[in-house]
């Protein structure tokens, strides 16, 4: 088995072995997605990084095969999770349909997105690496229209190599947004090498590689500035104005939340998900959201 993991690192790289270790994952569907899967058909989107297998044909959240069209946003034109990126007509999500347009660009600025263009967006595995996520979410609710949706998909630090560290609090998220945190912010790279286990590191890196990519985290955007667990996505979500319509977990680290972007006169009722009071409408299998305080 490691042998066959270091064959595909070697071979696709990281982003091939992420995508191989998602196909594997995603043997079943969410249990919402058969009820929301008419939302997206020939629905027109946009994905945040990406392209992400759990979106794929035969993956939990199969979106690609039904959409009309994704567009794409990764922040260069070389990545260590994709390779080389070209813009334009590129991004390649479903065999069989027209590639949709791959931007080249920041997640937390889509300047070059207008207003209410998207049916949907996805985001798998991105937000964590925002220095500014709550930045990321309001540019990605600009460009949603009315009653668009948003899947996001979140690791839960139990199952990986965030373990050790502290979940972030959504006040921190908070100040970074109103202190305009940008990629080159390095205030948690002290936290991450002290407490980062690199024995869930994807592939093999040695300690003193480790500490080189994270000193050029702006280049490489290898780290995870932020931690969550469940209900810190839930709350953030819920921060951000967002009806939550669905919070679905699933091993070994997936956090799946799906939501609805509603009038801004419309007050959203999360209390369900956020368990207040009472047992939240998500059960889980990660050991801290099991002992940690309710919100």
């Amino acid at each position: 088995m490691i042998n066959a993991v270091r064959a595909k690192l070697k071979a696709e790289g990281i982003g091939g072995l992420l995508a191989s270790v998602s196909r594997r994952l995603a043997s079943r569907q969410l249990r919402y997605f058969p009820n929301c899967k008419p939302l997206f058909q020939a629905g027109v989107g946009l994905e945040i990084g990406g392209p992400s297998g759990i979106f794929g044909p035969g993956g939990v959240i199969p979106i690609y095969p039904v959409a009309k069209q994704i567009d794409n946003v990764n922040f260069a034109h070389q990545t260590i999770w994709e390779g080389a990126i070209t813009e334009g007509e590129t991004f390649v999500f479903n065999k069989g349909t027209a590639p949709g347009h791959q931007y080249v660009g920041e997640a937390s600025n889509l300047e070059f997105i207008q207003n209410s263009t998207y049916d949907f967006v996805l985001s798998s595995h991105c937000i964590e690496h925002l220095a500014n996520p709550i930045q990321g979410l309001t540019e990605w609710v600009r460009v949603l229209k009315q009653d668009g949706l948003l899947i996001l998909v979140v690791p839960h630090k139990d199952g990986t190599f965030d373990h050790r560290r502290p979940v972030t609090p959504l006040d921190h998220l908070i100040q970074d947004f109103n202190d305009h945190t940008d990629e080159g912010d390095m205030t948690h790279v002290e936290e991450i090498l002290k407490l980062h286990d690199l024995t869930r590191h994807p592939g093999t890196i040695d300690l003193q590689s480790f500490q080189e990519s994270a000193k050029q985290n702006k280049v490489f955007r290898y780290l995870h500035h932020h931690v969550f667990d469940t209900r810190s996505v839930i709350e953030l979500v819920n921060y951000m104005g967002l009806q939550i319509l669905a919070v679905e977990l699933f091993s070994p680290y997936h956090i799946a939340i799906l939501s609805r972007k509603v009038p801004q006169d419309q007050t959203v009722d999360n209390e369900k998900f956020r368990g207040r009071g009472q047992a939240p409408s998500w059960r889980s299998p990660f050991p801290s959201d099991r002992t940690a305080k309710k919100a």
